[in-house]
């Protein structure tokens, strides 16, 4: 199927290659993609069209968007960059590897009061950190909670929701947001930090019940119900959810501010409380004893004929008015001596647990047990232990212990501590019984090798292939994660692989016709290479090419060497030798030396006939018909 996705396949200033889309909101798409200088898998949030042409909500972009980049937390996700290209706006984050809290539920319905209690926390803790930065989300809801492999969580999109009004939020097709939505939101209000405490007591409501608080055909409906309505209890819908769970998590959904806790730190503090304390009952209903009216001449509130309006919509007559009255300052009275009275209690308790006590009496100690090598499930029953300590497991591999047996405790075994009403804790870790993996140096080797290596360690092998001229063909370039990180049967590892260099096809143009220089000149400009040159006779003018190795219009790869042949022009015809006369040789002279006289050597021998020398042409010169035999 063809892809139409403008942005993949694109390298955002030089670094970002985008490789594929993951998901998308209302003002971005999300992509995955890899940095380049840092050779990492990163997620690029780049904003939609129509808000990248608004100058003003970009400002608001930058500044938001910068301004969450300073956020450090292990349960927020980290923004890397805030950065423009030059058809785009675009931020870098961490690329997480899990699933939302929404699609968790979904798959889950109600989770454990123990789940709950644990991304509880994990969130509370991002928004403090947030909230002491002055950052506030403003749409934290399941879709924006990240579930790791470990079970921890990581908050995403701080900052985002506040470029987004309240009728973009009432309008959104999906009603996502506005199901956990802060009455002050619906309403328009002022916004602080309690608005995003309100929407994770939403979010603690859903998971313990598998259903949300509110619901509705639209989302004004719904808005509507966050202001004025007020949902069920918990545990009317799951019983087995712990009351003090359940309170705090209807404190944390109070529409009053006042009666909401005032700081995630707050929250923080309650949830900790309770996982020390699962079985504590935490009292929030704030009573009304009785407040104290307005005085009934030229006050507000005054109804007609005297009558002063009670907080119930009744009239008063002036007598009942005077009786209100003085029973406001008799309870008020009373109430400021019980207070005291309290005041003066409490102080004493303090200072008793605190510092009387230890006057008084000799504290009573214990040893801490030795719970190494037992069954943790048999600890956390047994009330011998749990009775006066709170253990608190974690879990690692170890290959020493059987999946479930503790292998190591803090504070350690026969340490003396003092007992008193308050658990002490220990902390213990539990063998899962997992034999972890190192992950192997596979850089520059054999990539089908490495994977059949990685697939015999029950590791998930994915591979990706890029052009490169430095590494080999089918060498690795890169993996994630690198050599010497710690693995567990069933993780993934991400092999870059070299394709070799990228191949790419030219036309080469014709060059038939033109000078020498001309056609090298064409064959550089279309990434091709002059072969050899070779001069040929021919009819055409000296210097011209008559030949290409490759014709014209020939599609061949970048830096092909095409072979020319160029006319050296024609020789001249060679002219034949005509052959010269000889020389006229002159007859010896008989009586000068070096001739015979007859008979011999000056004796009656026949003279002999003289060698005809040749001439220097090398034609012998013809008999001398003159000279007769002797």
């Amino acid at each position: 199927m063809e892809n139409n996705d403008k942005y993949i396949g694109q390298l955002l200033d030089g670094r970002y290659e985008i490789i594929e889309k993951i998901g998308e909101g209302g003002m971005a798409i999300v992509y995955k993609a890899l940095c380049h200088r840092l050779n990492r898998y990163v997620a690029v949030k780049i904003l939609k069209d129509e808000l990248a042409l608004d100058e003003d909500f970009l400002r608001r972009f930058h500044t938001e968007s910068q301004a969450v980049a300073m956020l450090s937390h292990p349960n927020i996700v980290t923004v890397y960059d805030v950065s423009r290209s030059s058809d785009c706006e675009y931020i870098v984050m961490e690329l997480i590897e899990g699933i939302t809290l929404k699609q968790y539920m979904q798959r889950r319905g109600a989770l454990t009061w123990k789940e709950v209690l644990h991304f509880s926390s994990q969130i509370a803790k991002a928004l403090s950190h947030a909230h002491s930065r002055g950052i506030i989300h403003r749409d934290i809801k399941p879709h924006n909670i990240l579930i790791l492999a470990d079970s921890s969580v990581k908050v995403a999109d701080f900052g985002i929701a506040r470029l987004t009004n309240l009728q973009d939020t009432l309008t959104n097709e999906t009603l996502g947001s506005v199901h956990y939505l802060s009455p002050e939101q619906a309403k328009g209000g002022h916004i602080d930090a309690r608005t995003d405490i309100y929407s994770l007591g939403v979010m603690m409501y859903e998971m313990l019940t598998g259903r949300l608080p509110f619901e509705g055909d639209s989302a004004v409906s719904i808005a509507i119900q966050h202001i004025s309505s007020v949902p069920l209890a918990p545990r009317e819908i799951n019983p087995e959810v712990p009351v003090g769970l359940e309170q705090i998590t209807m404190r944390a959904m109070e529409p009053d501010l006042d009666k909401r806790y005032q700081s995630a730190d707050e929250l923080v503090a309650e949830l900790e409380f309770f996982r020390k304390n699962p079985d504590e009952n935490f009292d929030y209903t704030e009573r009304e004893i009785i407040e104290t009216l307005n005085p009934p001449e030229n006050k507000p509130g005054q109804g007609p004929e005297g009558y002063m309006r009670s907080d119930y919509g009744r009239n008063l007559s002036k007598e009942e008015y005077k009786t209100s009255s003085r029973r406001a300052r008799k309870v008020s009275a009373l109430v400021g001596i019980l207070c005291v009275l309290g005041f003066l209690l409490v102080a004493f308790v303090f200072l008793w647990n605190y510092w009387l006590k230890d006057l008084f009496s000799t504290p009573e100690t214990m040893d801490v047990p030795n719970l190494v090598g037992s069954k943790v499930d048999d600890v956390l029953i047994n009330p011998s232990y749990t009775d006066y300590f709170n253990i608190i497991p974690s879990y690692e591999p170890n290959d020493e212990y059987e999946s479930g047996y503790i292998f190591e405790q803090a504070p350690v075994a026969g340490r003396n501590v003092i007992k008193s009403d308050r658990k002490i804790d220990i902390k213990v870790i539990v063998s899962n019984g997992e034999d972890y993996l190192t992950m192997p140096g596979l850089v520059n080797t054999e990539y089908r090798q490495a994977t059949l290596s990685l697939q015999q360690m029950k590791l998930i092998v994915e591979v990706e292939t890029v052009s490169s001229y430095d590494v080999t063909e089918n060498y690795i370039i890169s993996t994630i994660p690198e050599a010497g990180v710690r693995l567990y049967e069933g993780d993934t590892v991400y092999l870059t692989v070299s394709a070799g260099p990228e191949i790419k096809y030219v036309n080469v143009p014709g060059l038939v016709g033109r000078t020498v220089e001309a056609a090298k000149s064409m064959l550089e400009s279309s990434n091709l290479t002059v072969g050899s040159v070779e001069s040929v006779e021919d009819d055409a003018p000296e210097g011209q090419v008559i030949f290409q190795s490759s014709p014209e219009g020939t599609e061949v790869a970048e830096h092909t060497k095409i072979n020319l042949s160029v006319s050296a022009g024609r020789k001249p015809e060679p002219t034949e030798d005509i052959p010269q006369p000889p020389d006229v040789v002159e007859e010896p002279d008989p009586t000068e030396g070096g001739m015979l006289s007859p008979g011999g050597e000056g004796e009656g021998g026949e003279e002999p006939q003289p060698e005809t020398p040749p001439d220097e042409g090398g034609f012998l010169s013809p008999p001398d018909t003159s000279v007769e035999e002797w």
